[in-house]
């Protein structure tokens, strides 16, 4: 779930094809289909012809804005080309250029104001625009008649380029595979729309392409092409507010007065106009995929509905609805903002995005992505916290149930993103205040059981609306100034994904999949949570016709619960709050206290306890080994490491989640920022603080039966995590500290008599020698499971 419009792609000179052979009269066998461009189709050749208009004295003979995305995708979430994909849209000119019309994409990141000529030529002679396509001109009788069937059928999104980056193979466009569905070319009044098939085909695929494609080899895709006319000069740009969380249209005006910035932010918004009775004039209409099942279709509908609320409080209360998309319509037609619901073989993210003018940032067309088999791994994650038995029952704990309302708040999450907005991941440190936060599913303790009645937060947040109002109302400077000032002073707060998204940040109220004003009391009700659904883990948490084996799936998200509310509370040690204020507005950064900061600590150790990382005798006898499918190579990555194969190997389970610790606390920045705090204040911990107090707890650990195991696990990961440190590319102060926290406990472990002490004073002996080559030394913990909540790239 996350925000994603894509970039436009660099595109490729293209030699269009000749007119058809065997008639003097370029037209013939051709359908005419009239609109936005007036194209003649040849079903027979598949050959699409489009007559311009005469050009004016500059050339141009059309200008437009062209988008492609995939009407049909590969079906893997890590390649990510997935159905409904592609790029944010940007402008074209047909220009006449001698005896030929050239595709030009001018460049409009760099701009001058048009009053002064030559200033504008100027910039435009500075910064290199893109000539995408070239084509002979076939006719001058009415207009200009030119073949686009090459560039139709050119790779304009850069896939081949993209799946080898992604190190799926070299593919190669197979010409004689890739044509025009000529059932599918449209012309409306103001957009034509393109379906191409497109083959690409390899002899050396990377696992994804070969476990998804057909044949494992060969990828038939469909490119979809849309060319819109220019939006009119009725749209008002608006200059975007980084205390608004909008997303941005961003480019750089050289004719900005000397003491004004160059980079010029523009808000991406739909236009929304009243006429004389006050009426929304093309009010915004969202379009539900209707390829979602039931009871799936209805909460996605239910949750996109939710921003009705926000635009009546914005003076448009009939200016926002939300329908099923017809079947006669095309998902990636323009005119059409469309939730799909789109099929992997894995489970991962999904996205909201769309196309815009990039000239003004007005928004033309939302689309929103939903990846299918989320909500699946949700019902499982209650399953495995409550129970099966409720499953479809219908109860308000039912996990089906409960996975829809998660749903619904992805609904209005990626719908969010198409209306113009940015995440906000204090929304769930405010007290649920948007719906633009990644929500954790808030799961507390009542009288011992465990308690979802607020699993998730029902409607849109309070922020939600103000920002609405911002974005969309009809206010003056000073009015939406005031609004803001408002919001911020009733306690609402923006912290953006720079600062939030990644472990190592500060903002000690921005983190993912967290919940609660105080994550450090919220950390230790999480664990509470973890113990009681592990205590009692078992036969009942799959439902009737599962087999046993599939507990180990069931089992990963349970064991690592407490994963992102790990990294929420460890934002508070070296935490510092700030927020976006322009110049005299903004507060002064603000360290969060050292009491505070110490208690946050405590509670992250607390997660590397021995009694924590076990797992009960009673769940270890039901991780039963899980046969593997023959047909799918990867059919394992959402389970924990087999070393013990065909047992379950506790140990490795809990060096995952020490590993996950340990990365979260001994972040580099996290620790660069604590020494700079403890500078500034000594009452502020320091890095000798935090490495005393963390090694102290480690190597403290009781060692009584099989927790003496993995206490000693968490220790020699917490010897490689302080290796990594020393021999990175760091501040010599965090090297210094990690080398120096290395060594006391090579002394401490060389004081025992223990096999495994003897074994770590060894081992950390070589991580030591200068002369080795540290990182091939540290062996890596379990590979996570793929996709948010458990997991992804780069975010623990």
């Amino acid at each position: 779930m996350r925000i994603l419009i894509i970039g436009f792609f660099s595109l490729i000179l293209v030699a269009c094809q000749p007119a058809p052979s065997g008639s003097s009269d370029p037209l013939a066998g051709t359908d005419h289909r009239d609109g936005f461009l007036a194209l003649h189709v040849n079903d027979a050749t598949g050959q699409v012809l489009a007559t311009l208009p005469t050009p004016g004295d500059d050339g141009i003979a059309l200008q437009a804005i062209h988008t492609a995305r995939l009407t049909a995708g590969l079906g893997s979430n890590p390649v990510g080309l997935d159905r409904g994909w592609g790029d944010g849209g940007k402008v074209v000119i047909f220009r006449q250029r001698g005896d030929r019309i050239v595709l030009e994409q001018p460049n409009l990141r760099y701009r001058a104001s048009p009053d002064n000529p030559l200033e504008e030529r100027a910039v435009a002679e500075s910064f290199a625009p893109s000539f995408l396509a070239s084509f002979d001109i076939i006719d001058r009788s009415d207009g200009l008649l030119i073949d686009m069937t090459g560039f139709l059928t050119s790779d304009v999104l850069g896939l081949q380029q993209y799946l080898s980056d992604a190190g799926q193979g070299n593919f190669a466009l197979k010409a004689d595979r890739t044509l025009i569905d000529t059932d599918n070319v449209f012309s409306f009044p103001d957009n034509a729309e393109f379906d191409v098939f497109f083959t690409l085909e390899t002899s050396d695929p990377g696992r994804e392409v070969a476990t998804t494609a057909a044949n494992g080899r060969t990828a038939t895709l469909i490119q979809h092409h849309s060319f819109v006319r220019l939006p009119d000069d009725g749209y008002s740009v608006l200059q975007s507010d980084p205390r608004i969380a909008a997303i941005e249209q961003v480019h750089y005006d050289y004719s900005a007065p000397l003491s004004a910035p160059i980079e010029t932010r523009l808000a991406r918004r739909y236009r929304l106009q009243k006429d004389a009775d006050g009426n929304t004039i093309n009010p915004i209409i969202v379009y539900i995929d209707g390829g979602a099942p039931e009871p799936i279709r209805s909460a996605l509908v239910e949750g996109a509905a939710w921003w009705g609320e926000a635009f009546a409080e914005a003076g448009f209360p009939d200016g926002y609805s939300v329908e099923i998309l017809p079947d006669d319509i095309h998902p990636l037609d323009v005119r059409y903002t469309v939730v799909q619901w789109v099929h992997r073989q894995t489970r991962g993210w999904s996205y909201g995005g769309g196309v815009s003018d990039p000239r003004t940032g007005e928004m033309l067309k939302g689309h929103i992505n939903l990846g299918s088999l989320r909500v699946r791994q949700d019902r499982m994650i209650f399953e495995g916290l409550l129970g099966a038995d409720k499953t479809d029952s219908g109860d308000p704990d039912d996990p089906v149930q409960l996975a829809l309302m998660r749903i619904r708040q992805l609904s209005a999450h990626e719908v969010g993103h198409a209306l113009g907005f940015m995440h906000n991941f204090a929304g769930s440190s405010d007290d649920k205040a948007s719906v633009m936060d990644y929500p954790a599913m808030d799961v507390r303790i009542v009288d011992g059981s465990l308690d979802v009645t607020n699993a998730y937060g029902v409607g849109i947040g309070d922020w939600d609306i103000f920002t609405t109002k911002w974005l969309y109302g009809d206010y003056t400077d000073a009015e939406r100034e005031a609004l803001i000032r408002e919001a911020y002073g009733s306690g609402l707060s923006y912290v953006a994904d720079a600062d939030g998204r990644s472990a190592g940040t500060g903002h000690p109220d921005g983190s993912v999949w967290d919940n609660g004003s105080d994550a450090v009391a919220t950390l230790r009700e999480v664990m509470a949570v973890r113990r009681i659904a592990l205590d009692r883990f078992g036969p009942d948490n799959l439902p009737d016709g599962w087999n046993q084996s599939d507990l180990n799936a069931a089992l990963v998200p349970i064991y690592l619960y407490h994963r992102y509310q790990t990294a929420a509370a460890a934002k508070s040690i070296g935490g510092m709050r700030f927020d976006y204020g322009p110049n005299g507005a903004a507060i002064a950064a603000d360290i969060v206290s050292p009491a505070r900061q110490r208690a946050a600590l405590s509670a992250v150790l607390a997660t590397l306890d021995p009694e924590a990382l076990d797992i009960p005798d009673s769940v270890l006898a039901r991780l039963t080994p899980r046969l593997g499918s023959f047909s799918f190579a990867d059919s394992d990555r959402e389970l924990f490491r087999q070393t013990a194969s065909p047992a379950f190997d506790v140990t490795a389970a809990a060096d995952t989640a020490a590993d996950l610790t340990f990365d979260v606390l001994l972040d580099a920045r996290r620790l660069a920022r604590i020494a700079e705090f403890h500078r500034r204040d000594a009452a502020n911990p320091g890095l000798d603080e935090l490495m005393a107090q963390t090694r102290t707890t480690v190597m403290g650990f009781s060692r009584d039966g099989r927790q003496a195991d993995i206490a000693n696990t968490v220790r020699a990961r917490f010897a490689y995590a302080l290796a990594d440190l020393a021999a990175g590319e760091h501040p010599p102060i965090i090297r210094a500290a990690a080398e120096e926290t290395l060594g006391r406990m090579q002394l401490e472990a060389s004081l025992s008599g223990t096999v495994f002490d003897r074994w770590l004073t060894r081992e950390i002996e070589r991580l030591l020698d200068a002369e080795r080559d540290v990182a091939a030394l540290i062996p890596d913990p379990q590979t996570l499971p793929p996709g948010s909540p458990i997991g992804q790239d780069g975010l623990h």
